[in-house]
């Protein structure tokens, strides 16, 4: 499970410090990058599925990728912000391993991390607080190129201090089903071929025999573990790709349906707007957001 958290790649998109208002105030927004927040002063509130967060000061918050969330101020708020991509080996996310938790208690050496992070990445802020629409056509692809720009010591030292602030969210409970004490093994391996070969037009035969089960027993097997299918479970991963890849390439809808081997621009544009509710251009458009 170690050589797992060794692979834990992050990508430092954006980070700022904003003093929010009234306007701050939207629903049912999700990202492919996750969230961190210090807040500072006054008060705002995130709703995350089923778990409220009071955002007061002197407080962490992490809002993982892919979850839906609704972001309001009542009267007047300021915190710091870092968004970032995580990535584990073979495309898996660490929020599948481990159960993380979404508050907690801020400290001095917090605060340093945000500051310190803060001037070693100058002018990675986001231009427009609203997280339904962004005026500055930067993608997210412009934002981790400065990541590249940065000497050696600056991008060891930024990731340093960026994996230390994920790990305060982090508990020492395996997450099911991916808990490797409860998933059978054949399935550990087939998530893996999955995320290596999305690009692929894969068939539920294609798992089973890969697994070499029938395709009946793959599939009971596959649903009682995972909740949910495997056709459903290869849709979201690929909806999940074609996320990072409309924010962080200029790949075409058809490069991205051929990348993630969903075939014709016109299917990958059908399926992504019954899965997020938009469609791709408008996704790109405005998916960046504090």
């Amino acid at each position: 499970m170690q050589e797992i958290y060794q692979s834990l790649k992050l990508t430092l998109l954006n980070i700022g410090y904003v003093k929010l208002e009234k306007d701050w105030h939207y629903d049912n927004v999700i990202s492919p990058f996750a969230r961190l927040y210090y807040s500072k002063k006054g008060h705002a509130k995130v709703t995350l599925e089923e778990q409220v967060l009071q955002l007061r000061p002197n407080k962490l918050y992490l809002i993982p990728s892919y979850t839906f969330g609704s972001y309001h101020c009542d009267n007047y708020h300021e915190q710091y912000y870092i968004s970032f991509l995580e990535e584990i080996k073979s495309g898996q996310s660490i929020y599948n391993l481990k159960e993380f938790i979404y508050e907690t208690e801020a400290t001095a050496q917090d605060e340093y991390y945000f500051e310190r992070l803060l001037q070693l990445n100058p002018n990675r802020a986001l231009l427009n607080k609203d997280p339904k629409v962004y005026d500055n056509q930067t993608t997210l692809q412009g934002f981790a190129k400065r990541n590249e720009e940065l000497s050696a010591q600056h991008y060891i030292e930024t990731n340093g201090m960026l994996a230390i602030l994920l790990s305060r969210f982090i508990t020492a409970r395996n997450k099911n089903p991916y808990d490797s004490n409860s998933i059978k093994k054949e399935l550990i391996h087939i998530l893996n071929y999955i995320d290596e070969n999305l690009h692929k037009p894969l068939s539920i035969a294609d798992l089973a025999t890969y697994c070499s089960l029938s395709q009946d027993h793959f599939s009971r097997i596959f649903k009682k573990t995972l909740g949910l299918g495997p056709v459903r479970y290869l849709q979201t991963k690929r909806i999940e790709r074609a996320q990072i890849l409309l924010l962080t390439t200029n790949y075409s809808l058809a490069e991205i349906s051929e990348k993630i081997g969903m075939g014709t621009p016109s299917y990958f544009s059908k399926v992504f707007r019954d899965c997020t509710g938009t469609t791709p251009g408008s996704f790109r458009k405005g998916g960046l957001r504090i």
